[in-house]
């Protein structure tokens, strides 16, 4: 399906400007000031200011090479190989090597001129800076996704819910026609987010607000446990008398699935359901071993699940505003 994107739109904007800018101020092939614009357009703020300065600092040492290496030897396109096999080492060893493409554009101007003058240099340089001007001006502009990752952190707590409540309604009966789709869709969605949320992090350059991020992750290991917790609770039996206690505290755990600070109160409830369990009496059969031993199990994982959620910052209640906090 045909989309413009608005990076597409700000490139296109970019481009028109910074070579009308650079043909206003009558610099020598000035369409480069729109190629260095399209170099320097990234996907995030951060990105954007990193590939300025590579292609900057790529560039001063292009300009340097060629006055050496033309100047000093030939204008020759043997000196350009030979000047390539220094130039390329070098900017990779002061990590600038995005800069290489724009810094090539900035060398073949220098040999085409046969000649390498102040003015020349100059113009190289004044084409430099308004083509990484201008892409940083359009980059300014990011919209915003935090309507996308709210919207996938409540696709993720109510996948997270559903799963908690089929996992009681098995305590309960041992029967269950679960197909297991919000499992599957969990892993899409945790994944998709956390590129989004990295997203966003890269584009706050001033501030590192990664709240969202580290909210996805947090949900990525708690993921983990309950994969983790399926099969153990797959083998309680219904008759246990623990597996009907079990099953509404995980059903109380569905109903309050969300970013906000109560774990505290269920891992209360969860130390006494622990102190009752290591009370019941030693098993007299396998069988009875794996149960009790899945059941404490299930009550550990239960535990580290909670406990992870209690060391990560969450959202505040008021005003739909977000700070640093612990959540459940």
């Amino acid at each position: 399906m045909f989309r413009i994107g608005y990076r597409t739109i700000k490139t296109a904007i970019g481009v028109a400007i910074a070579i009308s800018i650079a043909q206003l101020c009558h610099l020598n092939s000035f369409p480069s000031a729109g190629i260095i614009t399209i170099l320097c357009i990234q996907i995030t703020k951060k990105k954007s200011l990193q590939a300025a300065f590579s292609r900057f600092l790529a560039c001063l040492i292009a300009m340097l090479y060629s006055t050496i290496f033309f100047e000093g030897i030939a204008f020759h396109p043997a000196v350009i190989g030979l000047m390539l096999l220094f130039f390329i080492p070098t900017v990779v060893a002061v990590k600038a090597q995005e800069g290489v493409v724009t810094s090539s554009v900035i060398l073949l101007h220098i040999y085409s001129a046969g000649h390498v003058t102040v003015h020349l240099l100059l113009n190289e340089l004044g084409l430099l800076v308004i083509g990484i001007t201008v892409a940083l001006l359009m980059n300014l502009y990011m919209p915003s996704v935090e309507g996308k990752l709210k919207k996938a952190r409540q696709q993720l707590e109510g996948d997270f819910s559903v799963i908690f409540k089929k996992m009681a309604l098995y305590l309960r009966t041992n029967r269950s026609n679960w197909d297991g789709e919000e499992l599957m869709r969990v892993n899409d969605t945790i994944s998709e987010a956390k590129i989004l949320a990295f997203r966003d992090v890269e584009n706050h350059v001033t501030s590192k607000d990664d709240l969202y991020y580290q909210y996805f992750i947090m949900r990525e290991k708690q993921f983990e446990i309950v994969e983790r917790m399926l099969p153990l609770a797959a083998v309680l039996p219904k008759e246990l008398p623990y597996s009907q206690v079990l099953a509404d505290f995980i059903e109380e755990l569905a109903d309050h699935v969300h970013p906000y600070n109560t774990s505290h109160i269920y891992l209360r409830k969860l130390d006494a359901l622990m102190e009752q369990a290591q009370q019941m009496p030693l098993p007299a059969t396998r069988e009875e071993f794996d149960i009790q031993a899945a059941l404490i199990g299930l009550i550990k994982e239960l535990e580290k699940y909670l406990i992870l959620k209690s060391i990560y910052k969450g959202f505040s209640r008021q005003k739909g505003c977000m700070k640093k906090e612990a959540v459940t």
